[in-house]
């Protein structure tokens, strides 16, 4: 039994005046218009586009056509009550080569989307970086280069100088273990790359394009705007106390989590992550002073949270520990093929993985007591399913209405024991592009018909909405 289940629920589970309610999305995944008004390919692009890497060969290149749409889908969210909406900007779309000046048909984009959403009283979270990085700057190397993360910085300046005057909370990356691990590492992501070394040094230049993401965005933006970093932190669990399973679980902590906690928000790497890989590399790309530069003050850190990670001493080869994220014969864990991965327990999302919410709560707990002044946002939670609208007309999906109440239960929890969390934002608004598995899975409140682009949605949209006007998470029926 975890704390989190040891303790009775409270009467009410009021959450606090001001927590935000939003949902997340990123601009590959939804808006489509792929070589309109400017926008030239990323690393995606050209991934979907690449035989047998993408399921059934799919494309975002309509994905749900949300650039064309942007405004119905804003009035969806007003509809259902949601305070904050997350999106990210394509860089591909605003600058082009990932070089030069903007191109101010796709800033506009962004700029009347921002209108839209603050004419509805919903406030704008802006993720400077959601994995589409533009093709000429992964043809010059990409992340595993130094280059890459000075580009970033100018990037964020001009987002920055195009949208601060009306966007107040601003994240660098999302989920740079993916970029970093899954890119690179296991090759199951844009751009397919399957190099451990590759891998690690484009970890270590997001964070240094995250620290001079920070530095251009602070010196661009009013005093009032929020700037921070999301993370899909890796809930570690060892199968067993033994100490080889405790040592287990230490290593992929480190190369999971502590790769971006360290320099991020303690300023160096941890010591037993250069050890641990020291037969890869010797980290000389890491400059002197690269650390103190990604170790720049945040106003928040996104944590990002679907399942826990169980592991075990003894590798069962390199496809061990995918993540889920589409099955790939190398690892995305660098010097870790002793580790093996479990399958935690508990019921399955259409993903395969274990739904968990003790896991969020121990994450968000664990993370309050390491740094009490950074507040926290869960900026990605949710569930894939199998999906379809019925013959009512309606989509009915009671399973995922019980895997974000567990979570938001345990959200409370945390808060309640001290957690400054303070929004939680559902993933995903919509079906869209699953990135790997193109349009096979469904994360979306809103089920989305790829045809005719007919958006429905889900029982669990209503729910959510509900719970977001209200500020209280009831009891589920039947509980």
């Amino acid at each position: 039994m975890t704390a989190s289940e040891a303790r009775p629920l409270t009467a009410t589970r009021q959450f606090p005046p001001g927590f935000l309610w939003g949902a997340a999305t990123a601009a590959y995944q939804i808006e489509g218009a792929a070589a309109e008004d400017g926008r030239t390919p990323s690393i995606w692009d050209t991934f979907s586009h690449t035989p047998g890497k993408v399921f059934g060969g799919h494309t975002g290149d309509v994905a749900v056509d949300h650039y064309h749409r942007f405004r119905d889908d804003v009035r969806l969210m007003r509809e259902l009550g949601l305070t904050a909406y997350r999106f990210s900007v394509s860089w591909s779309r605003v600058q082009p080569t990932g070089r030069g000046p903007a191109v101010q048909k796709g800033l506009d984009f962004y700029r009347a989307l921002v209108d839209e959403l603050l004419d509805a009283g919903i406030r704008p979270a802006l993720t400077l970086y959601h994995w589409d990085l533009p093709q000429e700057l992964e043809d010059a190397g990409g992340w595993p280069q130094r280059a890459t993360a000075e580009r970033f910085g100018a990037y964020a300046a001009l987002v920055a100088d195009a949208l601060g005057d009306r966007v107040e909370r601003w994240t660098t990356l999302n989920e740079p273990w993916c970029t970093a691990f899954l890119g690179y590492g296991s090759g199951v992501h844009a751009p397919g790359r399957t190099d451990p070394v590759a891998a690690l040094r484009a970890a270590h230049h997001l964070n240094l394009a995250h620290g001079l993401g920070v530095q251009a965005l602070r010196a661009a933006l009013p005093p009032r705007a929020e700037v921070g970093v999301s993370l899909n932190l890796h809930e570690v669990r060892p199968l067993t106390n033994a100490p080889a399973d405790l040592d287990a679980a230490r290593r992929i902590d480190a190369v999971g989590n502590r790769v971006w906690l360290g320099p991020m928000l303690d300023g160096a790497y941890p010591e037993d992550l250069p050890a641990d890989t020291a037969r890869l590399t010797d980290w000389s790309f890491v400059r002197p002073g690269d650390t103190a530069t990604a170790h720049q003050p945040l106003d928040f850190l996104g944590v990002n949270y679907y399942t826990p990670t169980l592991v075990s001493a003894g590798g069962d080869g390199p496809a061990g520990g995918d993540g889920g994220h589409g099955g790939g014969t190398s690892s995305p864990w660098p010097a870790a093929d002793e580790v093996a991965f479990h399958q935690p327990p508990g019921d399955l999302t259409a993903m395969g993985w274990s739904v968990d919410a003790s896991g969020l709560y121990d994450l968000l707990t664990r993370l309050s007591r390491r740094y009490p002044e950074l507040p926290l946002y869960v900026t990605e939670n949710g569930a894939a399913y199998e999906d379809a609208v019925g013959a009512d007309g309606a989509v009915h999906d009671p399973e995922r209405i019980a895997y974000v109440h567990a979570h938001l239960e345990a959200v409370h929890r945390a808060v309640e024991d001290g957690a400054d969390v303070r929004g939680y934002f559902l993933w995903s608004l919509l079906d869209n592009f699953e990135w790997a598995y193109g349009y096979d899975k469904r994360f979306g409140a809103v089920h989305v018909d790829y045809d005719t682009q007919v958006r429905t949605p889900k029982a669990s949209a209503h729910w959510y909405g509900r719970v977001a006007r209200s500020g209280e998470l009831p009891e589920l029926p039947g509980a």
